[in-house]
């Protein structure tokens, strides 16, 4: 019974003001909305469960999506356009991009060709596989250029599960993490979920997103609503709309 009584709804999750930092609502441009139906769908949804505001962040993967900044824009053009069409007038969207750490980040990066979520703030990805040879360089490189390392989903590099002190090296090397709400849910598996708690709890997130690709998650979504989650997740939510507002 406990557990019920532990459960709220969605809607009293998220803050007022609260900004998604990491989601795949740009229409046909990598694995996230197919279209601009599916677009609008999924943030009818998400405004549906408290969330208003989007920093949208499609991928940037060498060899599968090589967007071009000028192409995402073109996509958050349209976007906007038809959101203002269909009267989504409290909706804020801004795009930027998901970086893979890989070789074509490098050129993006040494051509000063990059979409910050804002200000001096961009958002990297890792290989699930196993993280690049070259890390500590491109963390420094990254700071060099004067940009701020947000860590997309920590918890999902299963390399570094055994191992909590490479963690805490990233951070030594400047990086803040980035939690998926999704992580918190059935979605990516059981040791996730356990390791999203983990560094949680340790307080070793700064900001957080739902990295929706599809309706599926957020409907998964609702299942992070509880008051046990409302208390952890709050200072990160806080983060989030003290440093990504519009």
């Amino acid at each position: 019974m406990g557990i019920f009584n532990n459960k709220i709804d969605i809607t009293e999750l998220y803050p007022k003001g609260f900004v998604d930092i990491h989601s795949h609502l740009l229409p046909g441009i990598d694995d996230g909305a197919k279209n601009i139906e599916d677009s609008l769908a999924l943030i009818e949804r998400l405004q549906k469960q408290g969330i208003n505001n989007f920093r949208i962040t499609p991928h940037v993967l060498g060899g599968v999506w090589e967007n071009s900044s000028s192409v995402i824009k073109e996509k958050e053009a349209d976007l906007r356009k038809v959101l203002k069409e269909k009267g989504f007038d409290n909706v804020n969207i801004h795009a930027a991009a998901e970086y893979m750490l890989d070789d074509h980040f490098s050129a993006l990066l040494d051509n000063n060709d990059i979409l910050p979520l804002k200000d001096k703030y961009i958002l990297v990805e890792m290989s699930f596989f196993n993280p690049p040879f070259n890390l500590d360089d491109l963390l420094f490189q990254i700071q060099v250029k004067g940009y701020v390392p947000v860590l997309a989903h920590p918890e999902r590099y299963n390399y570094y599960h055994n191992n909590m002190s490479q963690y805490e090296k990233l951070i030594e090397a400047g990086c803040l993490f980035q939690l998926n709400l999704l992580s918190l849910t059935e979605q990516y598996g059981k040791p996730t979920t356990k390791i999203a708690y983990e560094l949680l709890k340790k307080g070793m997130y700064t900001f957080t997103g739902t990295d929706t690709h599809h309706k599926r998650h957020v409907h998964l979504m609702n299942e992070i609503a509880t008051k046990k989650n409302k208390k952890l997740l709050t200072p990160l939510f806080e983060n989030n709309i003290k440093t990504f507002s519009f």
